[in-house]
C-alpha cells in the first residue's frame, strides 16, 4: 500500500534535487585545493569522480547519493572538468558496494559530517519545533531543516522523515499558539465568545455567522449595518495584545478557518482552539469592519460630489435657451444703438425703439442671473447631501479610532466634534488651505448654519485617509504607514542598493567623484589630450566626425565648432 507524501514532485525536486544551473554549481560544487588533495588519493578515475560527487552532493543540498541515482549532465561535465576525468567514467564507479560505503566514511571523518541520529538528531529536532510558529508551510519548515542541517554538518535523513518531522513541528506550533492566545483571555471574554455561538438572532443564524456577514455599501443604511457590527465587537473589550506575539501569517490562517467554520463545526473542537479562533476572527473583523465603514464613506462622498456634479451640468444645460436668447437682444440692443450713434439720433429712443425700458431691466436681472449660474461649480450643491451624512456620519466618528499626522490634527477636531453632536458658534475652518473653493461657499452661509462645514469636515475626512494623513489603529487598509514601511535598521541590514541609505554621504561621493573628473579634464586640456576637442582661453571647441564617404574615397575629417564659453 503506498503511503501519501505531504511534499508534491515540484517541492521534493527544489528541496532535494542536484543543481543544474551555472550559478548554483559555481557556488556549491567548486572544489578547492585541499578537495583535490583528499580526491586524487583515489586512484581509479571513476573513484576519484565518484569520490567528488558524494563530496558534492553531501555540500548541496546535503544528502547522500542514493545508489543507482541519476546524476545530471551539467553536474558531471562541471565536475569531471575540474578533476580532468571524463563524465563516462562513472559508469563503472561502486561496482562494488562496499567503495560506495568506504568513500562515505572517508567523507564523514575528513569533513565531519554526521548522520541525523543521537543527541545531533534531538537537537536539530527541537530546532524545528521552535522553527514551526514562524514557517508558513511544510515547504518552508522543510527548506530551514535542510539549511540548518547544512550548517552542522549533519546528512540529511530520508524524505519521509522529513515530511513527519515538519508535519509533527507544524501540528505542534498550531497547538502551541491556540493554547496561548487562549491563555491570555480572560475568563469573561470567553463566556462571550461562546455566546457567539449560542446567542441566535432573526433568520435562525447565530451571532458569529452575523458578524461574518458584512461587505462594502454605499449608502448611510450601508454604513449602519456595519456600524452595528463594529460597536457590538467593541463591548467584547478583547484586547489586541493578546495576538502580539503571534506571526502574522498564523493569524491570517486561523481567521480563514473561522470564515469556513459553521456554528456547530466550532462547537464540536477543543475549547482552547475554538477560543483562539474566535478571538482572532473578532480582533480582525472588527478592523476589517473599521476598513469597510471607511471605505463606504469614501463611496458616499464619492456619491454625494457626482450627484451635485450631475446637477451643475443640468442647470447649465437648462440655462442655455435663455443665455441664448438674452445675448441675442442685447446683440439688437447693441447693433440700435450703434446705428443711433451713426445716425444722430437719441440714444433714449433707440433703446425704446429697441427694446422697453422694463424689458431691459429683466434682461439685466436675468443676465445677472446667467453669470452667477454659469459661475457656480458643484461645491455649491453638495451640501444637499447633508442629510445622507448626518444620518451615520456623527455615529461612525465616535466609533472610529482616528489617528492623525500633525498636519491633519485640525480636521480630526473638527471630525470629533462632530461625532460629540456638539453645536458649533463659530466653527474653524483651519483644516481647509487659504485658497481652497469651499472657503467662498462657507463665508455665504448664515451665522449658525454649519451643515455645509459639516460636508466640507467629511469630504476632507475622506481625503485625508486617501492620502494617509488620518489612519485607524489596528486597520489593515488604512494604518499608519510608518508601520507599512521597513525600519531603518533592517533595511541596512538587508537592503542591497545600489546608492547608500544617508543622502550626505551620496552627495560626498558625488562630489569626490566629480572633482577627480575635473582634475583628470584640467590635465587633459593642459596636455592637449581632450578626445576630439580643445580648451584654449576658456574657450571649449568639439570636432564632430563627418559622415563616413564611400570606400575608396578620403578618411572623414573633422571640423572645428565652437560650443560653449567656460
Amino acid at each position: 500500500m503506498s503511503r501519501r507524501h505531504i511534499f508534491t514532485e515540484r517541492q521534493r525536486a527544489a528541496l532535494f534535487d542536484l543543481p543544474t544551473d551555472e550559478l548554483s554549481l559555481l557556488k556549491f560544487y567548486t572544489l578547492g585545493d585541499d578537495d583535490l588533495e583528499n580526491i586524487r588519493q583515489r586512484r581509479r578515475p571513476e573513484n576519484r569522480i565518484g569520490f567528488a560527487l558524494q563530496l558534492c552532493a553531501l555540500r548541496y543540498p546535503g544528502r547522500a547519493l542514493a545508489p543507482g541515482e541519476m546524476i545530471p549532465r551539467e553536474v558531471l561535465s562541471f565536475v569531471g572538468a575540474q578533476l580532468g576525468v571524463p563524465a563516462d567514467a562513472l559508469l563503472t564507479y561502486a561496482t562494488r558496494r562496499q567503495t560506495r560505503q568506504q568513500h562515505m566514511d572517508t567523507l564523514r571523518e575528513i569533513y565531519g559530517y554526521k548522520t541525523f541520529t543521537g543527541r545531533g538528531a534531538r537537537d536539530l529536532r527541537e530546532w524545528t519545533f521552535g522553527q514551526a510558529e514562524d514557517a508558513r508551510s511544510n515547504e518552508d519548515l522543510a527548506h530551514r531543516f535542510i539549511v540548518r542541517c547544512r550548517e552542522t554538518s549533519t546528512i540529511l535523513p530520508a524524505v519521509s522523515t522529513i515530511e513527519r518531522l515538519c508535519a509533527d513541528a507544524l501540528v505542534a506550533a498550531e497547538r502551541r499558539i491556540e493554547t496561548r492566545i487562549a491563555e491570555n483571555l480572560t475568563a469573561d471574554v470567553r463566556d462571550h465568545l461562546d455566546k457567539l455561538l449560542s446567542e441566535m438572532l432573526a433568520g435562525n443564524i447565530s451571532r458569529f455567522i452575523w458578524l461574518r456577514n458584512f461587505e462594502v455599501g454605499n449608502n448611510s443604511a450601508a454604513a449602519n449595518r456595519l456600524l452595528d457590527r463594529l460597536e457590538f465587537l467593541r463591548t467584547l473589550n478583547i484586547n489586541h495584545s493578546a495576538l502580539a506575539s503571534i506571526p502574522a501569517h498564523r493569524i491570517a490562517r486561523l481567521r480563514r478557518q473561522g470564515e469556513r467554520y459553521f456554528t456547530d463545526g466550532l462547537r464540536d473542537i477543543t475549547s482552547d482552539r475554538r477560543w483562539a479562533i474566535l478571538a482572532v476572527c473578532v480582533v480582525e473583523w472588527e478592523a476589517a469592519i473599521a476598513d469597510a465603514i471607511v471605505e463606504t464613506h469614501d463611496r458616499i462622498v464619492g456619491k454625494t460630489w457626482r450627484e451635485a456634479k450631475r446637477q451643475h451640468d443640468e442647470t447649465i444645460s437648462g440655462s442655455k435657451a435663455t443665455l441664448t436668447d438674452t445675448i441675442r437682444t442685447f446683440t439688437a440692443l447693441g447693433a440700435s444703438l450703434l446705428e443711433a450713434r451713426s445716425d444722430g439720433t437719441p440714444l433714449e429712443m433707440a433703446v425704446a425703439s429697441s427694446v422697453a425700458w422694463d424689458r431691459l431691466a429683466q434682461l439685466v436681472a436675468t443676465g445677472t442671473q446667467l453669470s452667477n449660474t454659469l459661475a457656480d461649480e458643484p461645491l455649491a450643491y453638495v451640501g444637499q447631501g447633508y442629510h445622507r451624512f448626518r444620518r451615520y456620519a456623527p455615529r461612525m466618528l465616535r466609533c472610529l479610532k482616528l489617528e492623525a499626522a500633525p498636519v491633519a490634527g485640525p480636521l480630526v477636531a473638527a471630525a470629533l466634534s462632530i461625532g460629540e453632536m456638539k453645536g458649533v458658534a463659530s466653527p474653524e475652518r483651519r483644516f481647509l488651505r487659504p485658497s481652497s473653493k469651499w472657503n467662498r461657499h462657507l463665508r455665504a452661509q448664515e451665522k449658525g448654519d454649519t451643515r455645509l462645514w459639516e460636508v466640507a469636515v467629511l469630504f476632507h475626512l475622506r481625503d485625508a485617509f486617501r492620502s494617509g494623513d488620518v489612519w485607524l489603529a489596528h486597520s489593515r487598509r488604512y494604518g499608519d504607514l510608518k508601520q507599512v514601511l521597513v525600519p531603518m535598521i533592517a533595511a541596512q541590514e538587508n537592503a542591497k542598493l545600489a546608492v547608500p541609505s544617508n543622502p550626505q554621504d551620496w552627495l560626498a561621493d558625488r562630489k569626490a567623484r566629480l572633482t577627480i573628473a575635473l582634475k583628470r579634464l584640467a590635465r587633459a586640456a593642459r596636455n592637449g589630450t581632450i578626445p576630439h576637442g580643445s580648451i584654449e582661453d576658456g574657450t571649449t571647441a568639439a570636432w564632430r566626425l563627418q559622415i563616413e564617404n564611400r570606400p575608396g574615397s578620403s578618411c572623414c575629417c573633422r571640423t572645428p565648432r565652437r560650443i560653449c564659453m567656460l
